[in-house]
C-alpha cells in the first residue's frame, strides 16, 4: 500500500475470464497489487459479485487495474458505467494493456480515448457475432453439420451467437442439430 499525507491507497485489481476453462495468469502479471477481485463470468452484463465487491472495496485515492478493457465489460456503455462508477469514488482506473491512466474527472484525453476505445471493442464484437452466425447459416443451408455435433459437447457460443445475429430458435436448433428445448434453455441462460 501506498501512503501519501495520512491516507492509505491501495492498487487493486480486478480480473475477469469468460468461463473455468479460461486461465486468469495472464492478466495483471507483475503488476504489485494489494488486494485482487477475481471472478470467471462472462463480461455481459454488470451483475457481477466480485465487480460489485470491488465497487464497494475501492476508497478515494485507489487505483484500480484492469488488464484490457473488455475485462471489464463487453459493451460500450457498461464499461464507461463502470469507469465512471470507480472515478466517482475519487479512484484512478489503470486499463494496462491499452496503457490508459485516467486519474479523474477532468482526464479529457483518457476519457476520449476510453469512450473511443469502449465503442471500437463493441463494434468488434458485433462483426465478429455476426460474421459467426453468417457463417453457421450458410452451412446450415447447404445442409453441413453446424457446430461439434451430437458426440460432442454443444457448441454454446455459436448457438449463442446465431441467436444475437437474429436467427429464430427454430433455425438455430436445425444448424446445430439439438432440439428446439436445448436453445431455448441456452438462450435462456445467456440472457440471465
Amino acid at each position: 500500500m501506498n501512503t501519501t499525507k495520512g491516507t492509505t491507497m491501495s492498487n487493486v485489481g480486478y480480473i475477469r475470464v469468460s468461463s473455468i476453462q479460461q486461465n486468469i495468469e495472464r492478466q495483471l502479471v507483475g503488476i504489485e497489487l494489494d488486494k485482487v477481485f477475481t471472478e470467471k463470468l462472462s463480461g455481459k452484463n454488470t451483475d457481477r459479485p466480485q465487480l460489485k465487491a470491488m465497487l464497494d472495496y475501492i476508497r478515494e485515492g485507489d487505483t484500480v487495474h484492469v488488464h484490457e478493457l473488455s475485462r471489464l465489460a463487453r459493451n460500450a456503455k457498461d464499461a464507461l458505467t463502470i469507469i465512471d462508477a470507480i472515478k466517482s469514488k475519487g479512484c484512478a482506473i489503470w486499463i494496462h494493456k491499452e496503457n490508459i491512466h485516467v486519474t479523474g474527472e477532468n482526464d479529457m484525453v483518457a476519457n476520449l480515448l476510453l469512450t473511443i476505445l469502449a465503442g471500437v471493442a463493441q463494434m468488434e464484437r458485433d462483426m465478429m457475432l455476426t460474421r459467426q452466425a453468417e457463417g453457421y447459416a450458410a452451412k446450415a443451408a447447404k445442409g453441413k453439420p453446424v457446430g461439434r455435433g451430437k458426440s460432442q459437447s454443444i457448441d454454446r457460443s455459436g448457438i449463442v451467437s446465431m441467436l444475437a445475429a437474429g436467427g429464430s430458435v427454430r433455425e438455430t436448433a436445425k444448424a446445430f442439430g439439438v432440439g428446439v428445448s436445448t436453445v431455448q434453455r441456452i438462450k435462456k441462460e445467456s440472457n440471465e
